[in-house]
């Protein structure tokens, strides 16, 4: 068994020892299945990082990385909640497990969605409780926990202003480019990538630079992967991302592809598509090949592909292990294999430069 698995199994061992009922043993029960496959990335940031750096204390090492993927469980659940999403991985998540038991117990269907809304808040809660708990038992010395728990706490403020900010930008719908582009650093960047990033140069006792440099390549590394996402969510496959290919058409998020295709002459025929909770799949398809005819797709291709380079160019102020870990990392996470797209915004301007975001994003 594995030093993270260790420090996971510890966390549901004791929650499954405080169940109160058979209610609460299968939230606890399903609360873990949400944990099991995906990329895991986040983790493995912190521990290869963590070793590249010279950090020797694999254990905590392990333990940190496996408290940041309880956080991203945590913040999965409760996105899909706010999303009104039951599926994820291709299989009913939390919320959608529990609306399907209320079913067959006879409910109606706005009372068994609440309830599966219900328990997705509650077990996100637990596991946000669990990954606290994970870093403050790590077993680093106190000061080091303090710095820990420290750098959580400001990730879950950027996180929560930027999980608020995506939903009032979709609710009023005239979010700027640069406002797109915090709410990926916020939402995505904050936790998925500063904190592993920081929280490895923190165990490892690094230095300031290299700290500092650690958060700029988080924050564009991170943005890159949001804005990847994003184009997945609209453009992908369920069976290849597990997510609900109408879901951010349904729900109208302002992401950058939107952003940019509010300014082009295709928008007045897609805005009847946006935001419809009601999309058809052949709907879904006419907007898909909007945002392409528009420009807005390979506007932020061109995005993503700028803020990868710009990542991997901050890597390189690191130490060399170090450097050619995360270049790795970089380059498994935001693969450069949509080419390299000409950068032309979906109103035929040129794209901005990613000298200027780097601050921003």
């Amino acid at each position: 068994m594995t030093t993270a698995a260790t420090a996971t199994g510890r966390f549901f061992a004791t929650g499954h020892s405080q169940v109160v009922d058979e209610h609460d043993r299968i939230l606890w029960q399903t609360l873990q299945g949400q944990t099991e496959g995906g990329k895991r990335f986040r983790p493995a940031l912190l521990t290869r990082l963590y070793t590249a750096l010279g950090g020797q204390d694999h254990q905590v090492a392990g333990a940190v990385g496996e408290s940041i993927e309880l956080l991203h469980t945590a913040f999965v659940i409760h996105d899909d909640v706010i999303d009104g999403d039951q599926v994820r991985r291709g299989r009913p998540n939390l919320g959608g497990t529990f609306d399907a038991r209320a079913r067959a117990l006879g409910a109606a269907t706005d009372r068994a969605r609440h309830y599966g809304e219900a328990a997705g808040i509650l077990a996100g809660d637990l596991a946000l409780a669990g990954a606290v708990r994970t870093i403050a038992l790590c077993g680093a010395p106190a000061h080091v926990v303090v710095r820990l728990l420290d750098l959580l706490e400001e990730v879950l403020h950027r996180s929560a202003a930027g999980e608020l900010a995506d939903v009032r930008v979709s609710m009023t719908a005239d979010a700027s480019l640069q406002e797109t582009l915090d709410i990926a650093e916020w939402k995505t960047a904050a936790y998925s990538f500063e904190l592993p990033l920081r929280a490895a140069a923190i165990l490892a006792d690094s230095s300031t630079e290299v700290c500092s440099a650690l958060a700029a390549v988080g924050r564009c590394l991170g943005t890159a992967f949001q804005l990847l996402d994003d184009l997945d969510g609209v453009f992908g496959q369920q069976e290849q991302t597990g997510k609900d290919p109408l879901s951010d058409l349904r729900e109208g998020k302002c992401t950058a592809l939107v952003t940019f295709a509010r300014a082009t002459p295709e928008w007045e025929e897609l805005a009847r598509h946006v935001g419809d909770p009601s999309i058809t799949s052949d709907n879904a398809r006419r907007a898909r090949e909007l945002l392409a005819a528009c420009g807005a797709r390979r506007a932020v291709e061109t995005l993503v592909h700028d803020l990868r380079e710009t990542a991997l160019a901050g890597a390189a102020m690191l130490p060399a292990e170090a450097r050619a870990t995360l270049r790795d990392m970089i380059e498994s996470l935001v693969p450069d294999d949509r080419g390299q797209p000409v950068p032309v915004t979906a109103d035929g301007a040129t794209a901005p430069s990613l000298t200027s975001l780097q601050g921003a994003a």
